[in-house]
């Protein structure tokens, strides 16, 4: 920042121009190319109603280091190629630049993210007007000046792809040990789980942990305060989400106390289109909780640990589910289905070695408080507050 204020106090003490992005830049319009016509990969992407390529084609109409939006679909999304492509008829890009920098365009469009969203046509298409983009007022600093900003938010949005890049190879060595510690084989016992020479039995669900189905309430009495209530859509791939939007209340628990839950109960949806794939653990955070129905409790009983439970879970259950449930509109599985589910249980010890060992590695990779998802989102509030605050002008007068 200290560079850029000398900069400015140097080039443009008095304030900086702003101008209609219509007036420094042609918003033009790409040209139509359909599927067929595509490769399922290549060098030249092809994008049209998403930032992610429709496709690959043999031919560009766009030079790199060319800024684009999407017009619809993905409407308002703001994207920026370094490579030569194609744009489709749902794509702008920012062409015949007059004294802006390619770059400084997109990362001045990317802070006004929410304004350009504001204008966005919901409908069966969201769709934007190119209107929009032409009318924008930008700052236009002299190009030192912008290429100085280019060159410090670029060096933020690296860091942050570094950081995005070891997050997806902590997570595929998770899996790969996560698998292999849960890999047990599937005969009786006794067995040899390989690391510890461990003898381990197969036992079911139902005879290693307590189950039960929630009680059926009545939702005309849902209220909007009291003891909030364990639904179905509360629980999504492998948490609880108990956003304010999904929450639902009952008055008291007398006579529930049976469907109340306890720090470490493994929740599973029993029915919807994610079913097998739904299930979460319940944190001391969450409490208190009353169970509804169509949502299972599993809770460990003694001699076994629950979040061994859990990750065996996560690992196997929902290809287990895929070969039980119903079909139909809405499939389920039933609360004996799940009792059968078969577990490798080792020793005591042996589990909690197990858990000790995944516990490192999902809070390495999935938690949001610390470890790398932690970092990538505290610097992606740096880059934002920098970026803003690098993109705002006094205006000459």
């Amino acid at each position: 920042m200290s560079k850029i204020d000398e900069m400015i106090k140097k080039l443009c003490p008095n304030g900086v121009e702003y101008k209609a992005l219509g007036d420094v830049a042609t918003i033009n319009r790409g040209v139509r190319v359909t599927r067929d016509m595509l490769a399922a990969d290549g060098k030249i992407p092809v994008y049209q109603n998403a930032l992610a390529p429709l496709g690959y084609f043999e031919k560009t109409n766009r030079k790199a280091y060319t800024t684009f939006v999407i017009g619809a679909g993905a409407a308002g999304q703001i994207g920026f190629s370094d490579v030569d492509f194609w744009a489709a008829d749902d794509c702008y890009t920012f062409d015949n630049l007059k004294n802006v920098n390619d770059k400084f365009i997109y990362y001045h469009l990317q802070s006004k993210q929410t304004f350009i969203d504001s204008k966005v046509r919901r409908g069966s298409i969201p769709r934007i007007s190119r209107d929009v983009f032409e009318k924008m007022q930008i700052p236009v600093p002299p190009l030192e000046i912008q290429e100085e900003i280019v060159r410090i938010l670029d060096k933020f949005t690296e860091l942050t792809a570094e950081l995005t890049a070891e997050l997806t190879a902590r997570k595929k060595q998770y899996e790969f040990y996560r698998d292999a510690l849960l890999s047990f084989g599937k005969v009786s016992p006794p067995l040899t789980f390989g690391l510890n020479n461990e003898e381990v039995r197969w036992m079911t669900l139902g005879d290693i942990a307590d189950l039960l189905s929630g009680f059926p309430f009545d939702s005309s009495q849902f209220s909007k305060n009291g003891i909030r209530l364990m639904r179905g859509m509360n629980v999504k791939r492998g948490y609880l989400d108990f956003s304010e939007e999904n929450n639902k209340y009952w008055n008291n628990s007398k006579g529930l106390e049976k469907f109340s839950l306890c720090e470490n109960d493994i929740i599973i949806a029993m029915d919807g289109s994610l079913v097998g794939k739904s299930f979460g653990m319940v944190q001391k955070r969450d409490l208190p909780l009353l169970l509804v129905q169509r949502v299972a409790r599993v809770r460990a009983k003694e001699k076994y640990t629950s979040r061994f439970i859990y990750y065996y879970i996560t690992n196997s259950f929902p290809a287990y589910v895929e070969s039980q449930k119903t079909a139909g509109a809405v499939p389920h599985i039933s609360l004996k289905d799940i009792s059968n589910f078969k577990i490798p249980v080792p020793s005591l010890a042996e589990q909690e070695r197990i858990v000790t060992i995944l516990d490192k590695f999902d809070s390495l990779v999935n938690d949001l408080t610390q470890g790398l998802p932690a970092e990538i989102e505290a610097r992606k509030k740096q880059y934002e507050y920098y970026r803003d605050k690098l993109l705002s002008f006094k205006k000459i007068a």
